[in-house]
């Protein structure tokens, strides 16, 4: 539910508003209860990016080996001005999972360049990052005004819908779309596309398949972090969920599934062993071995973005490469 009157922080040029963070506490025990007790044991990916997970999401984007920041980051310097004069009046930026908002910046610095006043509207789940990310930005550009939502997509898009008036470009950076199966991610494009107008515009960030080994390391870096970051499903649960896990007793694997084009990420049980989740009245056992299957990377051929975008009523308005073409950046526009 939104809550509309719900204000968390409210200045001349910056407003906070959320949803009732209990939903996603039920959810989450839900997707822990249902992916653990599953033949196969999974955890949905969504749930790492509580306020830990997003601090080492943001680390993530800087090793060497991810490389998908950087190609995304090339494409929206060469492009952002571009972007900017396909629309007759200066578009609500909308960003989901907007994090720190680095990135953005690159096309908030050439809207400004183009247009008197520029408005923001980033959708993150964590409060803390939209404030720090929004102030940042607020002494960036004078031009601006940032209306953050902390909550989910879903709640963003309707607050969206209901309270943002004019042309919209919304923002899905960081190959965010490669989280999903191919079947959700059409789903989720299809719910952008009855959330807009004909004038309204979605700028996606999509990686593209390429050699397996490159994959690889992108998900596994030497320093580590990444498994730091896929072993905080494991920890959260402790933290909300009153679990006992080891991480030390789990070993974090990568595979590239080439038959489905996707990059998958599991945690191993090194030992047989049990885990107790005290909220949910839960035990869990795990043979020496056994893997939760944690979290997935779809890559895309162009002919997979053109299909994407035409299942979801959508069509291709402008596609951009970085110089190496391992990354796309589309604009999708109702078809």
């Amino acid at each position: 539910m939104i809550l509309h009157d719900m204000i968390l922080h409210d200045t001349q040029r910056l407003t906070l508003c959320g949803t009732d963070a209990t939903s996603d506490l039920d959810d989450f025990a839900a997707d822990v209860r249902d992916g653990l007790t599953s033949t196969s044991k999974r955890l949905s990916c969504r749930f790492i990016y509580d306020e830990p997970g997003s601090v080492l999401f943001e680390k993530i984007c800087a090793l060497p080996e991810y490389y998908l920041t950087r190609a995304e980051a090339q494409i929206l310097e060469d492009r952002s001005h571009e972007l900017g004069r396909m629309f007759d009046e200066c578009p609500t930026i909308v960003e989901l999972g907007s994090g720190s908002s680095v990135k953005t910046r690159i096309i908030l610095r050439a809207l400004s360049d183009e247009f008197d006043e520029v408005h923001y509207v980033p959708i993150d789940i964590s409060t803390e990052m939209l404030t720090n990310a929004a102030n940042d930005l607020l002494d960036m550009f004078p031009k601006l005004n940032v209306t953050g939502f902390a909550g989910e997509y879903n709640d963003g898009l309707r607050f969206v819908h209901d309270e943002i008036d004019g042309p919209t470009c919304m923002l899905w950076l960081g190959s965010s779309v490669g989280n999903l199966t191919r079947d959700v991610a059409a789903d989720f494009l299809t719910l952008l596309r009855e959330n807009m107008d004909d004038e309204d515009r979605v700028l996606a960030g999509i990686d593209l398949k390429k050699d397996a080994a490159i994959l690889r390391n992108a998900y596994n870096d030497n320093a580590g972090i990444t498994r730091r970051f896929n072993q905080n499903l494991l920890l959260r649960i402790n933290r909300e969920l009153g679990g006992d896990f080891d991480v030390d007793a789990f070993d974090y694997k990568v595979i590239y599934n080439s038959e489905i084009g996707r990059v998958e990420m599991y945690q191993v049980s090194r030992v047989s062993q049990e885990v107790h989740i005290r909220d949910l009245d839960l035990t869990v056992s795990f043979e020496q071995g056994e893997s939760i299957h944690t979290e997935n990377s779809h890559k895309y051929s162009l002919d997979d973005i053109d299909a994407l975008a035409a299942r979801s009523g959508m069509e291709k308005a402008a596609q951009w490469f970085d110089d190496e073409r391992r990354f796309s950046l589309n604009l999708f526009k109702p078809s």
